[in-house]
């Protein structure tokens, strides 16, 4: 591994795939099991880095991250169908930091292809190409790719254990395996006499593991159905451990400021007037950003504002006006990827019409509704750390580095999160807490960040710019070229993470836009990457949640300019490029009754993103009020190809819309001084209740593989609104937030 890492921090380019399939480390290298990490105590078996079994219980090991999108549960659900349990009868945890838990998925969402018309080839390479993950210790949740990396692997995992306990059975018997059957966690005999898994544990352990085939859809007994949320027991009874839940003996609480001008330093602080405050402990110095330790949270942030500090100035640009001219000057380089180029954009046909439009997002903040915080104890040899995260590998070799000790001394305990959205990726927040813990050894520590400090210091959503230009001619479009800009978060993220220095086209940068499965003939996107030092990382669908924006209101451009109405124009694209994206949207037709007409006061607009290898339609009504414009309904649309759990999935699709309509209404970071603006939801603010429409989901199962869910609902809803929005008042959005241009109700 460090031989492939030495390589890799020089420059990784996706297009060189033969790295990972074995050209320079040998195919078994690549390819062979990562070591089981599960330490079974007395009387329990770990059959593989996902069952282990006692003589009490059977134990599921789920390493995603739960984060509310029901991970666990489905996941679980995979190794239950072909173990032969049900869900009640397990319990499920996250899995410790270890390689056995790469994600083997993530990897291919770098392919510089559609997707969309992957061929068999280009899906095994993606396949192959997931073993990176393994060698790059990408332990991740992210990307909408749990089950994409789950669906065979944990299924394999339940099979084999559920045959070697047979095999078990059979031994003891003296019967052959093939005579025994097995149901609810038990081996039945051809008599009928059954045996627990929990009896056949032991016996089980002194076999070779056996592989096993995996069983026909037919005969899925959980899977394809809703399944109870194997966490919703503990979060209705307020037992759920969340990383802001940890409680340790002697614990004391910590709250963290850092400098507000982003990358500035700390000249200098004063904290005698904060040490001075009954119950507060220590301030504590931890080189860009300082501790107040005390006997609470609260208090602790009261004493960080007693402190006076001489903050340094920011190296960033300083003002929203110099950081959007450094976007948009982007366009004047080379692009830095050009990943679809079709027919030829740069001529306009003869006798065509023009349309030309020009578009802008700002930064987000990712606004976790649980605020960033880590508890860690340090005993001067070993480090323990609980939080929520995205990557519990990443969060032990950081920490590891932090305290100048080996990662093996790391444990880490991923505890439920209350929100993650990408920014739980990142891993400064328990590197802050294990710093922290080391200058207290043997006392645990929770460090929590106040929302305030939270929302300044994000890895935040880029901001982009972007310029398309298209032609129609007797209602159909001959053209789109798009051009967009941006900063890169994968280039950032990766090198955070791993030291890694991408190079090749950046999928991030025009995700969204120059992968969407529309036939038109001559059909190009270039990306520019900027060149700013403004914190960016992934925000849920990360590029996606831009150019679905860009994309689709430009697309509905088009076809108003056509003279077309907008959902038969997607419809007609759409067909002759790839059915499943058709299907969904002769869906969201018929699931919202629509024919083109809308009433006076009431607006209309539809939008389609192929996002995380899933295509979703979204049609969202608007109503004028006396109070502004009210949001009454949406429709949604999805082909997720396997749908594993129908009502699970329903919810991803509407959460990902609200969290795309809040960022489409309100959502917006400014930047004055090289500090964020906004700094609390006041300030940055999110559809309630009251203002979200009534949704109807519905989920197809058309396409050939199994795609994302956790993202691709939130691409089409800013595009979907912004149209419904021209529908009702003729006046055309190519801007987000929308509160700067339409009355919304609030």
């Amino acid at each position: 591994m460090a031989s492939f890492k030495k390589i890799a921090r020089r420059s990784f380019l996706i297009g060189s795939a033969a790295i990972v399939g074995g050209v320079a480390f040998g195919a078994y290298y690549v390819s062979r099991p990562a070591p089981n990490p599960l330490k079974p105590g007395d009387g329990e078996v770990a059959f593989n880095p996902f069952v282990m079994i006692s003589d009490q219980k059977i134990t599921l090991i789920a390493p995603r991250a739960e984060m509310g999108q029901g991970v666990h549960t489905t996941w679980a659900a995979l190794i239950a169908e072909e173990l032969d349990v049900t869900l009640d009868q397990v319990e499920v945890l996250h899995g410790p930091a270890a390689k056995a838990y790469y994600n083997s998925a993530l990897m291919s969402e770098a392919l510089p292809s559609t997707g969309y018309d992957k061929s068999k080839f280009m899906h095994s390479l993606g396949e192959l190409l997931g073993q990176a993950g393994k060698l790059l210790d990408l332990q991740v949740t992210g990307g909408s790719t749990s089950m994409k990396d789950g669906y065979e692997r944990m299924r394999l995992a339940g099979a084999s254990a559920r045959e070697t306990l047979k095999e078990a059975a059979a031994q003891r018997l003296g019967v052959s395996r093939g005579q025994l059957s097995s149901k609810d966690g038990k081996v039945i005999a051809p008599d009928g006499a059954e045996i627990a898994y929990t009896e056949l544990a032991a016996d089980a352990a002194r076999l070779e593991p056996v592989d096993a085939p995996l069983r026909p859809r037919s005969e899925w007994r959980l899977l394809g159905k809703s399944q109870p949320r194997v966490d919703m027991a503990d979060k209705a009874t307020g037992t759920a451990q969340f990383g802001i839940d940890v409680r340790l003996p002697g614990m004391k609480f910590a709250a963290l400021k850092a400098n507000p001008h982003l990358g500035g330093a700390i000249k200098g602080f004063d904290a005698a007037a904060a040490l001075q405050m009954p119950g507060i402990e220590r301030v504590a110095d931890l080189g860009d950003a300082v501790a107040a330790v005390g006997r609470n949270t609260w208090l602790a942030i009261q004493a960080l504002e007693a402190i006076d500090f001489d903050w340094g100035g920011a190296p960033i640009l300083s003002t929203q006006e110099e950081i959007s001219g450094a976007i948009r000057a982007a366009f004047e380089a080379e692009p830095n990827s050009t990943l679809r180029d079709d027919g030829d954009a740069a001529t306009l046909p003869e006798g065509a019409q023009e349309v030309t439009a020009e578009y802008e997002v700002p930064y987000l903040a990712h606004a976790t509704m649980e605020p960033l915080n880590a508890t860690a104890l340090f005993d001067g040899e070993r480090l323990q750390i609980w939080c929520g995260n995205q990557g519990p590998m990443l969060v032990r070799d950081h920490c590891a580095k932090a305290l100048g000790i080996e990662p093996e001394q790391v444990e880490v305990n991923t505890t439920l999160m209350g929100g993650g959205f990408g920014r739980r990726g990142e891993f400064d927040f328990a590197v802050y807490a294990a710093r922290l813990a080391g200058q207290m050894p043997g006392t645990p520590v929770q460090l929590t960040w106040s929302r305030e400090e939270d929302m300044t210091h994000d890895f935040y959503r880029p901001a982009s710019a972007a310029r398309f230009r298209g032609a129609v001619k007797d209602g159909k479009p001959l053209l789109l070229d798009g051009q967009i800009a941006g900063q890169s978060p994968t280039a950032q993220a990766m090198n955070r993470w791993i030291g890694l220095s991408p190079s090749g086209p950046d999928t991030a940068l025009t995700d969204g836009a120059f992968n969407q499965p529309y036939g038109i003939p001559n059909y190009r996107i270039r990306g520019y990457a900027a060149d700013l030092q403004i914190p960016v990382g992934f925000w849920r669908s990360v590029g996606a949640s831009i150019n679905g924006f860009f994309m689709e209101s430009f697309v509905d451009e088009l076809a108003h300019a056509a003279g077309t109405d907008p959902l038969a124009f997607r419809l007609e694209l759409a067909r002759g490029e790839w059915e499943p994206a058709a299907k969904v949207l002769e869906a969201v037709r018929e699931m919202s009754g629509w024919t083109g007409e809308t009433p006076e006061g009431v607006g209309r607009g539809v939008a389609m993103t192929y996002s995380f290898g899933t295509p979703v339609a979204q049609v969202i009504e608007v109503a004028q009020e006396d109070g502004g414009i009210r949001l009454q309904k949406a429709w949604i649309a999805a082909d997720l190809g396997v749908a594993l759990d129908p009502r699970n999935l329903e919810a991803q699709m509407s959460g990902g819309m609200a969290y795309g309509l809040s960022a489409a209404m309100f959502g917006e970071i400014t930047f004055a001084e090289g500090a964020a603006e906004q700094v609390n939801f006041p300030d940055y603010d999110a559809i309630r209740m009251h203002t979200m429409p009534a949704v109807e989901v519905r989920i197809l199962e058309e396409q050939a593989h199994i795609g994302g869910a956790g993202e691709p609902g939130t691409p089409p809803a800013a595009p979907a609104l912004a149209n419904a929005l021209f529908d009702l008042t003729g006046k055309r959005a190519r801007r987000l937030p929308l509160m700067h241009d339409f009355d919304l109700l609030i």
